[in-house]
């Protein structure tokens, strides 16, 4: 398998920036190929109080870099006596994946200059913006934010305009669907939002939550 037929592994993974935090988002299904082979998978991971990351890419090479991450991103919060900043933990997994890891992540957060955002690709660059998506929908997706997205949003609004993208995503690409996970980092730290809530939402929207 090439890193290039790697980085096609069926997903879509979100991430924007908000007035007062990051929204990390993502859908649950995993698959080989043209086989659905996990609807119930975890692709939004927390990696500190006020840092997390999406994946999408090799399952095992995506799992070690969580915990390698979460690792590095607590040592370095003992030996300092603060957290780690978003800009520092996207630099480290920049890094970290040129040693051979076949992956596409979004890493966001939040500290004491604000949100952000950084989307991070297998050769190791990274760049920040106000919304990124990662993944087989993320065309479809990227398509979805381009037309919600404004500046300064609230966690309310961030969380409808996450829906919405994955929405669109699961529609049209059959390598995406099976729930909806959505994460807000922000001034009180890490919170995942409650399945029932997006589901919720989505019926507040007029989405059929895709399970």
């Amino acid at each position: 398998m090439t890193a290039e037929d790697a980085l096609k592994t069926g997903t879509t993974t979100i991430g924007i920036k908000l007035k007062d935090g990051v929204i990390l988002a993502s859908d649950q299904r995993a698959t080989m190929g043209n086989l659905i082979a996990h609807s119930h998978v975890q692709k939004v991971y927390q990696l500190s109080d006020n840092i997390g990351m999406t994946i999408a890419g090799v399952v095992g090479d995506a799992q070690l870099m969580v915990r390698f991450m979460q690792s590095e991103i607590s040592i370095y919060s003992m030996k300092k006596g603060a957290p780690m900043s978003v800009t520092a933990a996207a630099t480290l997994v920049a890094s970290v994946i040129r040693q051979g890891f076949y992956l596409g992540l979004i890493v966001g957060g939040y500290d004491r200059t604000g949100g952000h955002v950084f989307s991070i690709d297998g050769a190791g660059g990274y760049i920040e913006d106000n919304y990124m998506s990662v993944g087989s929908g993320s065309v479809f997706a990227l398509g979805s934010l381009e037309g919600n997205f404004k500046e300064g949003m609230s966690k309310d609004e961030g969380i409808n305009v996450a829906i919405a993208a994955l929405n669109s995503a699961r529609r049209r690409d059959n390598c995406t669907g099976d729930g909806m996970l959505v994460s807000y980092i922000g001034p009180e730290g890490y919170e995942e939002i409650p399945v029932e809530e997006i589901k919720s939402r989505c019926e507040a929207m007029g989405f059929a939550f895709p399970n």
